[in-house]
């Protein structure tokens, strides 16, 4: 494929980068995570969550995870502020009978003083004075998220040495939060894994829909850095960065 058609080929990648809930599988073929993260996230939250326990899960995306933990809906509720996810959440989530409502996770939570025994939070924002305020007594906050150093060699590679979008995003920083917020630390552990894209195409995808890591980024813009994202792949046949993970469990002394 010449430069001309390689170049036309990540454009139309660009024109059509959009997502439904948190659904990555039109790159599934052409990326991949190696091994495996130390915890399941899943398996964690149900070692703790009972029939009986009120659950909320905060920035839900499209309800997919939290219907996959199979807890009884009139126990559930949830919050999502993405636009396009808020619309897929009132469709699918309150016909079910969960407790949907449109929020911030890092501002105020609408829900009612101690409403909850647990709270959930895979990979969004979150507030832990609002956790600590919705939660009964010796309830729990469960979290996985996204670290501040995620993706970082891609990130530099096609847009140079930019600020780190969420500094923040550090496990200490976090546990130091918490307690400050009034909660015991139950469980803390952060890793990195490879990641790898085999074609550049899906590089343009992925960089377009993590917008917030890869800000302005375009096809035209950071043509520089795709080329150079070529050149490794032509090398050595995939562009490798790592993902940075944290969980973290609290329980509200």
């Amino acid at each position: 494929m010449d430069l001309e058609m390689l170049i036309e080929y990540w454009r139309r990648e660009e024109s059509v980068a959009k997502i439904k809930g948190w659904d990555f599988s039109y790159i599934e073929d052409r990326h991949a995570e190696i091994g495996e993260l130390p915890w399941d996230y899943k398996t964690v939250i149900k070692e703790h969550l009972q029939e009986d326990m009120r659950l909320l899960d905060i920035d839900t995306g499209g309800g997919e995870f939290l219907l996959s933990l199979e807890h009884p809906l009139s126990n559930i509720a949830a919050t999502e502020n993405y636009p396009p996810n808020v619309e897929l959440c009132r469709n699918t989530l309150i016909p079910l009978g969960i407790d949907f409502k449109q929020a911030d996770g890092g501002g105020e939570l609408p829900f009612e003083d101690g409403a909850f025994d647990m709270v959930i939070d895979r990979h969004g924002d979150f507030n832990p004075k609002e956790i600590y305020r919705v939660l009964k007594k010796g309830g729990l906050f469960i979290t996985q998220q996204v670290g501040a150093y995620n993706d970082r060699e891609l990130v530099e590679l096609l847009l140079g040495d930019v600020p780190l979008p969420f500094p923040e995003q550090l496990l200490n920083s976090v546990k130091a939060a918490f307690e400050n917020a009034g909660f015991e630390v139950l469980q803390a552990a952060e890793h990195f894994r490879p990641m790898r894209f085999y074609d550049v195409g899906a590089i343009v995808w992925f960089a377009r829909i993590i917008e917030w890591e890869f800000p302005s980024f375009s096809v035209d813009s950071h043509l520089h850095g795709l080329l150079k994202a070529q050149a490794i792949i032509e090398k050595q046949g995939y562009v490798e960065t790592k993902t940075h993970r944290f969980i973290f469990a609290a329980r509200k002394k």
